[in-house]
């Protein structure tokens, strides 16, 4: 039933601009896990709701999730992304200059946990989707750099529902650990959205 819903989800969902449908094509191509059109609309949604101007994005790839967070935020926003290819980084800025993007970017290469922990807040907006073993730690670096309001929000929560089997392995009991802590962690406010992947948007007390 699920991947039913799924689909008509994504069935009824609004055509993209056509950049974005080139990285959507680019991603299936090379096998590129991307957060898709569900999850990037509602990126759009948040970063517009708290009108944010300043944007962390831990693991970034070839820069989907930002170009959805840059049509909300404009010449206005500041995007900091990090990943560990410079490759992507070129991917991200040719499609961003294709699509004629104004938004501040900084695309800083290398491990986005030992990036953090080099720059200051407050962000409105963190996004976390890097290597699932480092979810936990990341719970304390973003509660420590995001302003009251903003939200850190977090992908692949559900894992293809492999959070749900018997004896999950070690990448799956990371992101378990991590909801389990999130969810009790009086900083944020959590809640699982049951989108694509799932996610987890958590607002900053």
């Amino acid at each position: 039933m699920f991947q039913k819903i799924h689909k008509y989800m994504e069935k009824v969902t609004p055509e993209r601009p056509p950049v974005l449908r080139e990285m959507e094509l680019y991603a299936s191509e090379n096998k590129f896990p991307i957060v898709g059109p569900l999850v990037g609309r509602f990126l759009y949604q948040c970063a517009i709701l708290i009108k944010a101007r300043r944007i962390l994005e831990l693991g970034s790839g070839f820069g989907y999730s930002a170009f959805w967070f840059s049509m909300a935020v404009k010449s206005k926003g500041n995007i900091i992304m990090t990943d560990t290819d410079s490759k992507n980084k070129r991917i991200a800025y040719n499609f961003f200059k294709k699509a004629g993007l104004q938004t501040q970017f900084d695309f800083k290469i290398g491990n986005a946990l030992k990036t953090i922990k080099n720059l200051d807040g407050p962000f409105d907006i963190i996004l976390n989707d890097i290597d699932k073993d480092g979810y936990p730690e990341t719970i304390d670096l973003a509660a420590a750099r995001l302003k009251k309001g903003g939200l850190f929000i977090t992908d692949n929560i559900i894992w293809s529902g492999r959070v749900c089997e018997k004896k999950p392995d070690k990448t799956t009991k990371a992101i378990i650990n991590f909801t389990d802590k999130i969810y009790k962690d009086s900083r944020f406010f959590t809640t699982i959205m049951p989108i694509r992947d799932g996610i987890t948007i958590s607002v900053r007390l």
